[in-house]
């Protein structure tokens, strides 16, 4: 059974940072494609990083150069470093995994965090 558990958010004023984490258990975690998801309330949720087994990453515009995704298979671990938050960030986040880029990309990963709540006051 694959698990992905986040933990890091909470509330910030903008300007500010957040590290999230998710611990990931029940699979070959190394070669696995991750990523970081957020939906806002009354949107759609929207792809914020990947990262492959290799370390190579992608961004979406609206976060490129503020945050940062990071893996340890050592320690079956994700993070995503989030600076120079912005109201516009608040959200739930999730971590995904899949052993498929594709699938991950297009948002139809095949395991899921429960998330994690990130908050970004003005």
């Amino acid at each position: 059974q694959v698990q992905l558990v986040e933990s890091g958010g909470g509330s910030v004023q903008a300007g500010g940072s957040l590290r999230l984490s998710c611990a990931a258990s029940g699979y070959t975690y190394s070669s696995y494609y991750l990523g970081w998801f957020r939906q806002a309330p009354g949107k759609e949720r929207e792809r914020v990083a990947i990262i492959d087994s290799y370390g190579t990453t992608s961004y979406s515009d609206s976060v490129k150069g503020r945050f940062t995704i990071s893996r340890d298979n050592a320690k079956n671990t994700l993070s995503l470093q989030m600076n120079s938050l912005k109201p516009e960030d608040t959200a739930m986040y999730y971590c995904a995994a899949d052993p498929v880029h594709y699938k991950l990309w297009v948002g139809s990963a095949n395991y899921w965090g429960q998330g994690t709540q990130v908050t970004v006051s003005s």
